[in-house]
């Protein structure tokens, strides 16, 4: 039996009842399938569709609801208005990352020549939409997954980010020896005791880039430890953190000898990034 758009999206919100926006998602997918805008679908309710994108649009919605990410199934995300693939590899970009493109923007001029260091660059969404923003910038990105890098250096073909050198490495370990105007770093920051691991997307996303030892402090104390070798004089340095580890953040810093210490919230009012000056 063949199935018009309408029938589709009510077997697939159906089939998504546990998801607050079953409604959307199945939206989303079906669009995603006919490679169609949402409207398209509002505008031809009554279409048949042929059995394969039919076949096709169950299966993201089968997975859809052993709860795969959405991102994950269409293999993109927005960041800062531009599309990024996305894959099992890389962290999904969220708008709480976000925050760091507007700091760096309020910290330096957009003309200005920098050189800035991406630690954990994951999809590249923070590298790539920097090398975007500041034309005069030298950017090194840096990962120690070949996957996760691999993603990245197509993001950067995809919005022709030139200037952006990708290094395989464990932190600083294989980085030349260069100082930064800026290091920013989104790193692993969750405990692994956390029960949001067990909920929503993290489930299906790379441990090694969400977990980190230490009640999740483990690697920003060894970047904040190692930094102050790879900054300019007066060079920042820039961490995305989790909601309740604002002071302890704050503290490495200061420990570390970084001055002028600054600390920003996110849209639901939380601190969720540090950033220190040599």
């Amino acid at each position: 039996m063949q199935a018009s758009i309408k029938t589709a999206l009510l077997a697939g919100s159906q089939r998504l009842i546990d998801s607050a926006s079953s409604q959307l998602e199945s939206e989303v997918l079906l669009a995603h399938v006919l490679k169609k805008d949402r409207s398209y679908l509002r505008a031809w309710p009554e279409k048949v569709l042929p059995q394969e994108e039919y076949n096709a649009f169950i299966q993201l919605i089968n997975r859809r609801s052993k709860g795969q990410p959405i991102a994950y199934l269409l293999g993109e995300k927005e960041f800062w208005s531009r599309s990024f693939r996305v894959s099992p590899e890389v962290l999904i970009p969220r708008p709480d990352t976000e925050l760091l493109i507007d700091i760096i923007q309020q910290t330096f001029q957009p003309e200005q020549s920098l050189s800035i260091l991406d630690l954990g660059t994951g999809s590249g969404a923070i590298a790539i939409t920097l090398a975007c923003e500041f034309a005069n910038a030298d950017i090194f990105a840096v990962d120690q997954s070949a996957a996760a890098l691999s993603v990245a250096q197509s993001n950067a073909q995809r919005h022709n980010a030139q200037h952006i050198e990708f290094i395989c490495s464990d932190w600083f370990e294989k980085l030349p020896a260069i100082s930064f105007d800026l290091i920013v770093s989104n790193p692993p920051y969750i405990c692994s005791s956390d029960p949001h691991l067990q909920q929503g997307d993290v489930r299906f996303e790379p441990s090694t880039a969400l977990i980190s030892k230490q009640h999740g402090l483990h690697d920003i104390k060894h970047i904040t430890s190692k930094s102050a070798r790879f900054l300019k004089p007066n060079g920042y340095l820039l961490f995305e953190h989790g909601y309740q580890q604002g002071n302890d953040v704050k503290n490495l810093l200061d420990l570390a000898g970084f001055k002028f210490t600054q600390q920003f919230q996110d849209l639901q009012g939380h601190c969720r990034a540090t950033i220190g000056q040599k």
